[in-house]
């Protein structure tokens, strides 16, 4: 497979970014306008409608048929729509940190069918003890070469794929960052849970940290 290597000093963003789907018929909280799918960028600059967007995103998330040691599943619309979220051990929340270039177009790592939960995975790289994969379609990889992080779009890709490298002490503020970019969302969420879900605050700010792996957080 041909690649080319191209070095970027000072020209990529790293966001942690919510898969989204279109929610026409969600009537449960407000919730904002966005595309039929595509990615929400999670940080402090979210309005409460927004906010709205990615809770009821991370919820769906976790949708599904828990087992009888979850607990008897609510009746309500509100509580059965939540009882995932608010019950279900291992939580997900997809995808990642997408890595993009100031010029617009621009994409270095894509997350796809990926959890937020493997941006962890960026540590092992930065301290040399792991190669991490971003999910597929596209198959974007980082690994530690030296003084720099290895960048490759679509590591399967069947024409190549452009290779970048960094050096590695930016990749770890980019990485600080955008994890610090989650603690914000965090922050934000659980004030506008005290407003929109009262009565569920305290269990779903603590199972959205859960999600977002935070509870555990450096």
């Amino acid at each position: 497979m041909e690649q080319w290597v191209r070095h970027h000093p000072h020209v990529m963003v790293m966001q942690p970014v919510l898969e989204i789907f279109a929610s026409d018929d969600f009537a449960l909280w407000p919730v904002g306008e966005h595309d039929s799918s595509g990615y929400l960028v999670l940080n402090r600059k979210l309005t409460p409608a927004e906010v709205g967007t990615a809770v009821m995103r991370i919820a769906d998330c976790n949708d599904f048929e828990p087992g009888e040691e979850h607990g008897p599943c609510l009746t309500d619309p509100l509580g059965t729509f939540l009882h995932g979220l608010l019950t279900v051990p291992d939580l997900f929340a997809a995808d990642g940190f997408r890595s993009t270039g100031t010029t617009i177009g621009t994409v270095f790592v894509e997350p796809g069918c990926n959890g937020l939960e493997t941006r962890r995975d960026w540590l092992d790289v930065l301290d040399g003890t792991g190669c991490a994969h971003f999910g597929h379609d596209p198959s974007s990889t980082a690994e530690r070469v030296g003084d720099t992080v290895r960048l490759t779009h679509d590591a399967y890709g069947t024409n190549g794929s452009p290779v970048s490298e960094l050096p590695a002490d930016q990749v770890c503020r980019l990485v600080a960052e955008a994890q610090q970019d989650l603690q914000d969302l965090l922050c934000l969420a659980g004030a506008w849970a005290e407003q929109c879900l009262p009565v569920h605050a305290t269990p779903v700010t603590a199972d959205l940290a859960r999600s977002l792996d935070l509870a555990s957080s450096p």
